[in-house]
């Protein structure tokens, strides 16, 4: 390998935009290569971000054997997500895709089982862990302050208009948009999914096709319960596109917004009908040096391929949270509580 991480981006799309913009900030990857079933997508990129020596293409195994990169970023559709990673990985390449990791659980045992036979990492852009304020609620509640989590409650309340396909999308919020959610879940807590029992409904003013709101119910290990509540068609005290959280532990309780607000009262005495509390301080976390988003889980990708370190989102343990997503929907379908197998 180079100086340079030498990669090859395949579909150039508008998210790959939220990838290419980090990138460019950065003197340690190179662009060899720009892949799109839409030549003039790649070609638009290659103009837009002064990739001069880039090459475009249209196929990605062809782009592949000619330019032989160290790395694949998959920004393609989550469809397309197991060829690509299996064609990446299957020549020897590193991958770093968007989510969601894939559009069924057989496809992503399919890659999971595929980046580790072939000795290669392969990471998952989740966005929510690399949020400087996520991270400052994860450490808080595993710091025992308030005692042992026993419970996670989180609501996603926003009214999108977003029209298009996702107006005409079954299972939509769940399938579009709740492994943001679900993922967070898993880092707030520390804890991993088995069982869930979900209800998916359409409002009466929902602007959406099918079931744009849902309720859930997971038990997760180390005995927490987490709950979802989340709608894309509520008009009206829209919580954060981050949620509102709330962490009931032993000895206390704390929330955050999703933004800016954070909370927390732990327990100073018990015997009267109700304890008394001590509102505990949170400053709001503002490291002006912290990489979030994407251009954080590009960084972490990065170190991880150089030091061999484990990247935060890598594939075989976001299936867990993929699993969560799958989960729900199959808990909805059937109107039953459902076991949850990564």
């Amino acid at each position: 390998m180079t100086d340079k991480l030498r990669v090859v981006l395949a579909g150039c799309g508008g998210i790959s935009n939220a990838w290419l913009d980090p990138v460019s900030q950065r003197d340690d990857i190179e662009i060899v290569g720009l892949v799109d079933i839409r030549r003039e997508a790649a070609e638009a990129h290659k103009t837009k971000y002064a990739l001069a020596s880039a090459q475009v293409g249209e196929d990605l195994s062809t782009m592949l054997k000619t330019v032989k990169p160290d790395a694949v970023f998959d920004c393609t559709i989550p469809e397309a997500h197991v060829q690509v990673v299996l064609t990446a990985l299957s020549q020897g390449c590193h991958v770093l895709g968007e989510k969601p990791l894939a559009d069924s659980m057989e496809n992503a045992r399919r890659m999971v089982a595929a980046a580790e036979k072939a000795h290669r990492v392969y990471a998952v852009i989740q966005n929510r862990r690399f949020d400087q304020r996520a991270a400052a609620f994860r450490d808080f509640i595993a710091s025992g302050r308030i005692g042992k989590l026993t419970t996670l409650h989180c609501d996603f309340l926003i009214g999108a208009h977003f029209g298009g396909f996702r107006d005409r999308m079954k299972h939509v919020l769940l399938l579009d948009m709740a492994i943001h959610t679900f993922d967070a879940a898993r880092m707030l807590s520390g804890t991993d999914p088995l069982s869930v029992y979900c209800h998916e409904w359409n409002p009466e003013s929902s602007w959406y096709d099918h079931d744009a709101s849902a309720v859930a119910i997971f038990e997760m290990s180390n005995g927490v319960v987490f709950t979802y509540r989340g709608s894309w068609c509520a008009e009206g005290l829209n919580t954060t596109w981050e949620s509102n959280w709330q962490a009931i532990a032993t000895a206390g309780s704390a929330s955050w917004n999703g933004g800016d607000q954070f909370r927390c009262q732990a327990v100073k005495k018990t015997g009267g009908f109700f304890s008394e509390f001590d509102d505990v301080s949170f400053p709001v976390p503002t490291d002006p040096d912290y990489r979030s988003g994407h251009a954080g889980l590009i960084d972490d990708f990065v170190k991880a391929i150089r030091s061999g370190s484990r990247p935060a989102t890598i594939a075989s343990d976001n299936i867990k949270s993929l699993a969560m997503v799958f989960g729900a929907i199959e808990s909805a379908d059937a109107h039953k509580p459902i076991q949850i197998k990564p």
